[in-house]
C-alpha cells in the first residue's frame, strides 16, 4: 500500500487537466480527456472523480489506478467480450481503437443498493417493484442480493446532466439503438459481468453492481470501450465482512467511489444539485487509498505511482515532446 505522505503530497499534483497539442480534437468527459484522431483515440484518465454526475474533487493517483486496472481487465476478458484497447503508453493514457460510441449505458446490478437518484434501493425504498423493466420481489431490504444480475439501461446525460434509468423497451422506443444492436450489448454486458464476478471472487471481492460503454469499430464490431470493472465504474464490497454488516442491517465495506458518494450525501447533504462542496483532504486521502486498495487485490500486484510531472511526463512518453 502507498504510504500516507506520499498520497498527501500527491494532493498538491492531482492532475485535474490536460493539453496535448497534436494528439487529436480534445473532449472532456467527467473523469477522461479524450483526443480523437483519424484512426485512434487517447484517453487520459485524470484524477477528477465524479459522484451524482458532477465533478466533485480529484484524488492523488486515481487515474493511474483507473487506467492500469482498467488495461489490466481489458486484457483478462480479452478473450470473452472485445474491446477497443491498443495500448498504455503512459500510467494515464490509453491508446484505443477510435469507435463510434452507441448512446446508451450498460448498467448490470447484482444487489439492491445505492443512494444516487438512479440508484435501484432509491426506487425500491418509495414502493417501485419494476426497476428498467425488471420485476423485483417485495421483501428485499437494502444491499440485499437479488434472484439474479439484472440489466438496467442508462442513457448518457451531457457533463452536468443527470443519466437517467430506462428500460430496453424505453430505449427502443426512442430510436436511440437498433433492436439486434442492443441484445447484441445486453448479451456482452452479462457475459462480461458474470466473469469480472468471477475474477473478483478470487480475490475475497463481490462485484456488486458496474456500468460499461459500448461503441462500433469502423469494421462494424460492437466493443466494449471507456473503462471496467474500475472504481469508477464498478461497486466493490469485501466478500469476508459482507454477511455480518447486511445482518446487522449497516451498510457494507466497500472499495470504491461509493465511499465519497456517501460523505457528500451524509455529511454535506448534497446530491448534485448546485455547486459541490469542498470534499476534505482525509476524505481525499481515504477514497484514493480504497482505490489503491482495489487495484492491489484485483490484480495481485502492488501499486507503485509514477510521481513525476504529469504535465512534463505524459508529452514525453508519447512522443509530443
Amino acid at each position: 500500500m502507498v504510504a500516507e505522505s506520499i498520497l498527501r503530497a500527491g494532493l498538491k499534483t492531482t492532475l485535474t487537466t490536460t493539453d496535448l497539442v497534436g494528439l487529436g480534437e480534445k473532449y472532456d468527459g467527467k473523469v477522461r480527456d479524450c483526443y480523437v484522431g483519424k484512426s485512434e483515440i487517447h484517453l487520459v484518465a485524470t484524477d477528477r472523480l465524479s459522484a451524482f454526475d458532477m465533478v466533485v474533487t480529484t484524488l492523488p493517483f486515481k487515474g493511474q489506478v483507473l487506467n492500469r486496472l482498467s488495461a489490466w481487465w481489458f486484457e483478462q476478458t480479452a478473450n470473452v467480450v472485445p474491446n477497443h484497447l491498443l495500448g498504455t503508453p503512459d500510467p494515464n493514457v490509453t491508446r484505443a481503437t477510435r469507435c463510434d460510441p452507441l448512446p446508451i449505458e450498460l448498467v448490470v446490478r447484482a444487489y439492491v443498493t445505492g443512494v444516487t437518484s438512479t440508484s435501484i434501493w432509491t426506487a425500491y425504498e418509495r414502493g417501485e417493484r419494476v426497476f428498467c423493466g425488471n420485476r423485483l420481489p417485495d421483501g428485499l431490504r437494502k444491499n440485499e442480493k437479488l434472484p439474479a444480475p439484472i440489466l438496467t439501461p442508462s442513457t448518457k446525460a451531457p457533463k452536468g446532466a443527470h443519466d437517467k434509468s430506462v428500460s430496453r423497451g424505453e430505449i427502443l422506443a426512442e430510436g436511440r439503438i437498433s433492436e439486434a444492436d442492443f441484445d447484441r450489448c445486453a448479451e456482452m454486458a452479462m457475459t462480461l459481468f458474470a466473469e469480472g464476478s468471477r475474477i473478483a471472487a478470487r480475490s475475497g471481492i463481490i462485484l456488486v453492481d458496474t456500468k460499461y460503454e459500448v461503441g462500433r469499430k469502423p469494421d462494424g464490431t460492437i466493443v466494449i470501450m471507456d473503462e471496467i470493472h474500475t472504481p469508477d465504474s464498478s461497486r466493490f464490497w469485501y466478500e469476508k465482512s459482507y454477511a455480518e454488516t447486511f445482518g446487522a442491517g449497516t451498510d457494507p465495506e466497500g472499495l470504491d467511489k461509493e465511499y465519497v458518494r456517501r460523505w457528500l450525501a451524509r455529511e454535506a447533504n448534497y446530491r448534485g444539485d448546485g455547486p459541490p462542496p469542498i470534499v476534505p483532504d482525509d476524505v481525499r486521502i481515504e477514497a484514493a487509498r480504497r482505490y489503491i486498495e482495489a487495484f492491489e487485490r484485483l490484480t495481485g500486484t502492488t501499486f507503485e505511482p509514477d510521481t513525476r510531472d504529469p504535465a512534463s511526463r505524459i508529452p514525453k512518453n508519447l512522443g509530443l515532446s
